[in-house]
């Protein structure tokens, strides 16, 4: 009798541990309401989207994008005070931040398309991107046939990785492909002459060229090789928590909020050294505001 008792409490102790589990895994709204906490993954130099102000905190487009979030959940959810963590992530660590619960939105310069999609779920678009690259002036390259034998550097876990893989294959190229560990450190190898171009999505590579110490140095080049739509990443398994976000992101776009914070962040002065990308809203985008969607053409 006392092994059958053992057994059964054992068995319920399984299942709540179980039940907690996947109320942690499943249920962000209801553990922010009872840790009155959200944790947001964010770049350190994906400027203008999610960076790091002079005094180390997270700024940018994609970040008052989610502290926008991060009020509504408040009103939503009823908690005056919601405590936010910020966590440092890289190309190579931001999928499996969100993938294994370790944040519960990433704001920064992400790539929504289908490979990701298998891990995580991504919100409406804020920020179409084509790929390119950033070169030296000097160099003589303006297109992607100027790139045989060239040493050709992109920043590792991203998209452009692949981009530049197919494109050597199909020009036969010979491309030299390096890979940095950050965006700041791809452009370093162009700019001490470690590499003879930087393919990246091109408002980053304006983003770096623009807070260069002499940015008339360096050019954006190429034929676009993709479109290439950033969105918030968020968990898959939690309908409900995505349903909010994409609530939020919508309302943000249909009442205006959206055009201010792309006008602050792309077409005037920005932190820390004042640099203005001058760069106006693609058509993609100004469709996307009028009929906000998480659909995307992979």
């Amino acid at each position: 009798m006392k092994a059958k008792f053992w057994i059964v409490k054992i068995a319920a102790l399984s299942g709540l541990a179980c039940c907690v589990s996947a109320v942690q895994a499943g249920d962000t709204l209801a553990r922010i309401k009872e840790t009155q906490t959200i944790t947001i993954a964010h770049r350190e130099a994906s400027f203008p989207f999610s960076y790091l102000s002079e005094n180390k905190k997270p700024i940018g487009y994609a970040v008052e994008i989610c502290q926008k979030i991060v009020e509504a959940l408040k009103k939503e959810l009823k908690i005056p005070q919601l405590n936010v963590n910020y966590v440092l992530v890289t190309p190579s660590t931001r999928i499996s931040s969100i993938a294994d619960g370790k944040a519960d939105l990433e704001c920064g310069s992400t790539t929504n398309n289908a490979e990701r999609r298998k891990q995580v779920a991504f919100t409406i678009p804020h920020f179409f991107a084509t790929a390119r690259m950033l070169v030296r002036t000097d160099s003589g390259i303006s297109n992607w046939t100027d790139l045989k034998d060239k040493k050709v550097v992109t920043t590792k876990g991203t998209t452009s990785v692949k981009l530049l893989n197919d494109r050597d294959k199909i020009r036969g190229l010979g491309l030299k492909l390096v890979e940095g560990n950050d965006h700041n450190n791809s452009f370093a190898m162009v700019e001490s002459f470690q590499a003879d171009a930087f393919s990246m999505d091109d408002v980053l590579l304006y983003g770096l060229r623009a807070n260069a110490k002499e940015p008339g140095k360096f050019a954006i080049v190429g034929d676009p090789l993709s479109t290439e739509p950033y969105a918030i990443m968020l968990r898959k398994d939690d309908p409900a928590f995505k349903s909010f976000v994409d609530r939020e992101v919508a309302r943000m776009m249909s009442d205006g909020e959206i055009n201010k914070l792309y006008t602050k962040w792309f077409q005037q002065p920005v932190p820390p050294k004042g640099a203005n990308l001058n760069m106006p809203m693609g058509f993609l985008l100004r469709d996307t505001l009028r009929f906000p969607s998480d659909k995307v053409a992979d």
